[in-house]
């Protein structure tokens, strides 16, 4: 299938699909535990991103890598591009989030971290455990990365200027 497809033919019957290179894959329905911690962030970041003119969105608007030929529905985005206004995905994101399953994790860590890694744009990837107190946050300094990872007090978003400490993160 091409991208083009997958675009036009995204379905309204609720199932959350990716695209790969020609392949599409339906996403496993998040628990509840992972709706609460993408739900928590996503009500933290919300007048933080407006307040920059950027634009916030949760799970179901597609990331669209031109680099890769890849379409991925974080379960976050942000995007603070002012040209990055298609109304189907975003191109410029500066910061993903996935939250990680069982299920999702070796995906998350084997295919999408690295192809999210190569984007331009993107500033900071970070990785979200649902099964314990754990955030990985990858951090671009101009050409190289790092990695900081959280397993008590905050998590620190640089290119946003955000701070959330992991008990509201983790909030049930």
């Amino acid at each position: 299938m091409s991208l083009e497809d997958y675009l036009a033919r995204r379905p309204a019957d609720g199932l959350r699909r990716e695209y790969v290179d020609g392949e599409v894959f339906i996403l496993e329905a998040a628990s509840r535990r992972h709706a609460t911690i993408a739900g928590n962030l996503f009500v933290a970041l919300q007048d933080h991103v407006r307040a920059r003119g950027g634009r916030l969105h949760a799970g179901t608007v597609p990331l669209r890598l031109d680099i890769a030929n890849i379409c991925y529905l974080p379960d976050l985005l942000v995007t603070l591009a002012p040209d990055d206004t298609d109304p189907t995905f975003v191109r410029k994101p500066c910061l993903v989030v996935e939250v990680m399953s069982d299920a999702s994790e070796a995906t998350d860590r084997r295919e999408k971290r690295p192809n999210c890694l190569r984007a331009p744009s993107i500033c900071e990837f970070v990785l979200v455990s649902e099964n314990e107190r754990h955030v990985e946050v990858y951090r671009r300094d101009g050409v190289c990365w790092s990695a900081d990872i959280v397993l008590d007090g905050s998590v620190t978003f640089d290119g946003l200027g955000f701070e959330i400490a992991l008990d509201a993160l983790y909030e049930s």
